[in-house]
């Protein structure tokens, strides 16, 4: 059995077959679970992992540093009840790790678990990495030289250099120095479509109750957050999300420690809402307001799947 965090070992090169003229070969299926923060979409994919032989990749573009966990909300050992993850603690929260590096990764996954004739279960909240996953998107190269530029650009003055064009999340740095960086390259942002190479199955988790969901699992990390934010120099918490940079603030004196839990609890609501409004962009997703009704769904669409052809 691969270990649950030995994400890079199973990454393994994708081996070619020879076929016959005239086959026909059966997309092979896909589950992608989506949601907001705090949604449970873990425990539903380790649900579903476990009743459809499946296993996890996560999509979470903080759960991939190492020593981030609490912040991050990521799964426990215990929590994955044996089901192993892929792409949990791949990189080094001191250096910049990117959707594009990311990639390759997922696809090597997704060839493995299929070769072990398993489901490839991809989730998370990460809406640019499902889509750098599942979507067939422009193969621009980085280009330190310019980025370099443009990160000494303030916020106002990327959206100007942006110009008409448009993006999914307008107030992101990093994606708009990507998109722009696109649009140098290729002149424009071009439109992009699903992969044809997998079937994917979507799935969307958003509970009723998920404001209560967030208050009090905040709660509960406060002090984790504390530890894990000590660790970081202050520009790095700043890069790292919202939790590291409201939990840095409050380091520094700049608010009390109600002050500190009600912004960042306001904070995470916000971001909940962008996910959403990333996600449902995307009419495949057939969306759930309770994790029982996504696993009963989910079952009964994928239990009578034919086993791959090996």
């Amino acid at each position: 059995m691969v270990d649950a965090h030995d994400s890079k070992s199973c990454l393994v090169r994708g081996e070619s077959s020879s076929l016959s003229p005239g086959t026909v070969i059966r997309k092979q299926k896909v589950l992608v679970i989506v949601g907001p923060t705090a949604s449970g979409k873990s425990a539903l994919a380790v649900r579903l992992a476990k009743k459809l032989n499946g296993e996890i990749i996560s999509a979470d573009s903080r759960q991939v540093y190492k020593g981030l966990d609490i912040g991050t909300g990521k799964i426990t050992k215990g929590e994955m009840r044996g089901i192993p993850h892929y792409l949990m603690d791949v990189a080094d929260p001191k250096e910049r790790f990117t959707a594009a590096e990311w990639k390759p990764m997922a696809l090597n996954a997704i060839r493995f678990i299929l070769g072990r004739n398993k489901l490839p279960i991809i989730i998370g909240g990460t809406g640019f990495y499902i889509d750098a996953l599942t979507m067939d998107l422009p193969e621009v190269q980085p280009n330190s030289i310019l980025r370099k530029k443009l990160e000494k650009r303030s916020l106002k003055e990327l959206q100007r250099m942006l110009g008409k064009h448009k993006i999914k999340d307008p107030n992101n740095r990093v994606r708009l120095i990507r998109a722009i960086e696109i649009i140098r390259t290729l002149g424009k942002i071009p439109r992009v479509k699903i992969r044809s190479d997998y079937d994917f199955i979507w799935i969307g988790l958003k509970p009723k109750d998920l404001d209560k969901r967030i208050h009090e699992r905040l709660l509960k990390r406060i002090p984790g957050i504390l530890r894990e934010t000590k660790k970081l120099n202050r520009k790095r918490a700043y890069e790292l999300g919202l939790e590291y940079r409201f939990t840095s603030e409050y380091l520094q004196g700049k608010f009390t420690k109600k002050e500190f839990i009600e912004r960042l609890e306001i904070a995470i609501r916000q971001y909940s809402k962008r996910q959403m409004t990333w996600f449902r962009k995307n009419k495949k997703i057939r969306w759930f307001d309770s994790a029982s009704g996504a696993f009963r769904a989910t079952t009964r669409l994928l239990s009578a799947r034919p086993k791959p052809k090996r």
